[in-house]
């Protein structure tokens, strides 16, 4: 990443500044730029990762950017984030949605925060919305990263929170398929009964690192749901909406996972 990108990103990029260079949840550009660059190798040479699609994402206002889950941990998060950094434009800032343990993890929790994530609450989601940021959810959470290997990119449990936020604020929702985590750094097991900083459980890799798979990232044309704010209240009208978007997301996916068979033939 070249110095104009980081500058772009350290003193450019929009955030609401609560004092000291910080928002409310932690988010410190200039730390998340440092990360960015230092993170360029991974991104251009390990995982080569290349999108399309990036039209569909809105220059500016509130939305939800809805993508698959894999891989034993949350690489396919950091991939898609950098890649929503890098190439919007000008600069938006993606606030990625953790699990609630994610705050509990001493060190991690501050590091993320820099960076612009935030725990999954309601709360939380209801107030960068409000504030027209760019969030970033994976409705899978950790039943995605603890599926089996013959299941990968076939998505698992889908929470439906995101599609009362996106009716309440009127927020547009873009589908993202990311191909290449589930193969990367696929799960061979799990134990179960650890539980430390409330992590479901504790995951073990098939490969002490993670393998250099080609990372490949799909926007999907926005989603916007027409329904009245009150609508937001409705759990059929809620779980409606969140279906659609797992058709699109799983759509993306396959169609995604087509091209790439066709290139080796």
């Amino acid at each position: 990443m070249d110095s104009r990108t980081f500058t772009r990103i350290a003193h450019e990029a929009s955030f609401h500044d609560a004092g000291h260079g910080f928002d409310v949840f932690g988010l410190h550009p200039p730390a998340l730029a440092s990360v960015v660059a230092y993170s360029a190798p991974l991104y251009e040479r390990y995982f080569r990762v290349e999108s399309s699609g990036i039209e569909h994402v809105p220059a500016d206002g509130p939305a939800i950017v809805v993508a698959n889950h894999g891989g034993t941990l949350p690489i396919d998060a950091g991939m898609l984030c950098l890649d929503l950094l890098r190439r919007t434009d000008p600069p938006r800032i993606p606030r990625a949605i953790a699990d609630r343990f994610v705050p509990r993890l001493p060190i991690i929790s501050t590091l993320f925060a820099r960076f612009g994530v935030v725990a999954g609450t309601s709360a939380n989601v209801r107030r960068l919305l409000a504030d027209g940021e760019l969030i970033v959810i994976w409705p899978e959470g950790v039943s995605g990263m603890a599926k089996r290997f013959r299941d990968r990119y076939r998505l698992q449990d889908w929470n439906v929170g995101f599609a009362e936020h996106a009716i309440r604020h009127r927020a547009p929702v873009i589908p993202a398929a990311v191909l290449g985590p589930e193969e990367s750094w696929p799960l061979a097991g799990k134990l179960r009964r650890f539980h430390a900083f409330g992590a479901p459980y504790l995951p073990l890799p098939a490969t002490p690192l993670p393998l250099p798979a080609h990372y490949r990232i799909v926007y999907g044309p926005p989603i916007r749901f027409g329904a009245l704010p009150a609508d937001a209240d409705d759990p059929a009208i809620i779980g409606e909406a969140a279906d659609l978007v797992r058709r699109a997301v799983q759509q993306l996916l396959d169609d995604a996972r087509d091209a790439r068979r066709g290139i080796f033939r």
